[in-house]
């Protein structure tokens, strides 16, 4: 078996801390996939993908496996696992299936066909089940037995490796969301009540703004706004946080319009994209379902630039589930599917370009399209630029664009059309929502955490790979 892999490089740029690990054995491969991922994985098929001419690891994703099995299933999860991987410019492949032979191997069979098709070389395809692996090309029944092979994650020194890089890796995919699901009990009601009175106060700076300017009701609330996003921003780049409730949720509640949230969207700059996470994931797992699509849709821009796919699609869902034609968020999905690299993740407009677009006059408030921090595409404003061209499309008060179909865009609005304040007893949860179903499987991916070259022949073993701190694979999630 040829499974060697060589020197990480970091995803989307170098880190000067690296911690190194070899990985010279399927279970090196296995005991890393976990920490790449961020949680490990089970009922999976999770595909590594490498290119360029030192074949560098560039990125990982997962898909559920479909069960009960079945052929159409099969084969648009290869046709996009394919499409991906030579999106990429992918040349070699490497194939984990986690769960019972019924399951993995019709996925591997169709997937072992489409990527033969596309001219990838698989270099090592495994199946994985109650700590032992098979490999789906090795005969050789002395190093893969029919039994297959035992294998222990926790006592692996790779698996050690990756948490001393700060990798660690959740029991599953669940553990992961619940750091992101919507506060419960005491919490709940203490947000609840925070934000009755974020509510009042943005009720009170209407009125004032009124009464100064009758045509823009909303100018105080914004302006107040901007300076929360201003200072969180900031209490979170010098390593501090937000603790107390009030604060929260006036954040939360101000990013319902979304010259707000464009404005905290222009401010995502992926240098202090780690510090960033940690905001938006304050943020969403402390407010409710009302409030929570913008800054879920934030928690999922600045997960992919951390190329951490795998919480970018569990933001993507919390922001869905409250409001299925968020376009945001639909827009954020589409990319992370496509395999858009976290290197992509920029917004190319500043907060002060963003501020003079909404200088002009305003629209309905509680549109929540792309908005208008992205390229101008056909002589609207575009959401995210991506490869070189704008991706979406929306302004407020106008429909969106990629990603939602043409349905007017759904955030709760600050206020209503006319300008009116939310009144209290409006101010319902909205039911449950999922978006429309998907034709396959949502993928988590893995790109950036750590990432390797793969040897074009056996080398020897032993090879190094480091590990690094702040990248990830980049993400897919199911």
């Amino acid at each position: 078996m040829d499974n060697s892999l060589s020197p990480v490089t970091p995803v989307p740029g170098p880190d000067p801390q690296q911690h190194r690990v070899r990985l010279s054995s399927p279970a090196d491969i296995l005991a890393v996939i976990p920490h790449m991922l961020g949680f490990h994985p089970a009922k999976s098929l999770v595909v590594i993908g490498a290119g360029g001419s030192r074949e560098r690891v560039q990125l990982g994703f997962r898909y559920d496996l479909p069960d009960p099995p079945a052929s159409d299933a099969a084969a648009e999860i290869a046709d996009h696992a394919v499409s991906v991987l030579a999106r990429r410019d992918i040349s070699t492949v490497i194939v984990v299936g986690y769960g019972p032979g019924r399951l993995v191997t019709p996925l591997v069979d169709a997937l072992t066909k489409t990527a033969g098709s596309a001219g990838l070389r698989l270099r090592e395809v495994l199946r994985v089940e109650s700590g032992r692996y098979w490999s789906y090309l090795c005969g050789n029944i002395e190093c893969c037995p029919p039994e297959g092979v035992p294998f222990d994650n926790g006592a692996h020194p790779a698996a050690a490796a990756m948490v001393a890089a700060g990798l660690p890796a959740f029991p599953d995919r669940e553990s992961r969301a619940r750091l992101v699901a919507p506060p419960t009990g005491a919490l709940a009601a203490d947000m609840d009540g925070a934000a009755d009175r974020a509510c009042d106060r943005a009720t009170a700076l209407m009125t004032q703004s009124r009464r100064r300017n009758g045509r823009k009701p909303l100018a105080g609330v914004i302006a107040a706004g901007r300076v929360a996003v201003r200072e969180a921003i900031e209490t979170y780049r010098g390593g501090g946080r937000l603790s107390r409730a009030d604060a929260i949720a006036w954040l939360a509640v101000c990013m319902t319009n979304l010259a707000v949230r464009d404005d905290a969207w222009a401010r995502m700059d992926p240098e202090h994209r780690e510090a960033h996470l940690r905001l938006w994931t304050d943020v969403v797992s402390r407010v409710g379902d009302l409030w929570v699509p913008g800054p879920a849709s934030l928690l999922a821009f600045t997960a992919w630039q951390c190329g951490d796919g795998a919480l970018a699609n569990i933001a993507i869902e919390r922001a869905l589930a409250a409001d299925p034609q968020y376009s945001l968020a639909l827009l954020l999905r589409d990319v992370i599917d496509a395999g858009v690299p976290p290197s992509a993740a920029r917004v190319p407009m500043t907060p002060e370009e963003v501020a003079r677009s909404y200088d002009e006059p305003e629209g309905s408030v509680g549109d929540a399209g792309p908005g208008r921090a992205g390229d101008r595409v056909a002589g609207e404003q575009s959401g995210v630029a991506v490869a070189g061209r704008g991706v979406g499309a929306g302004v407020a008060g106008e429909q969106s664009g990629a990603g939602a179909s043409g349905d007017q865009a759904g955030a709760r609005p600050l206020a209503d059309p006319e300008g009116a304040p939310p009144a209290r007893g409006r101010r319902s949860r909205p039911a449950d929502g999922r978006s429309g179903s998907r034709p396959l499987p949502r993928p988590d991916e893995a790109g950036g955490r750590s990432s390797a070259s793969i040897h074009p022949r056996r080398p020897a073993m032993g090879t190094p790979v480091p590990a690094t701190k702040r990248s990830k694979p980049s993400g897919y999630t199911s």
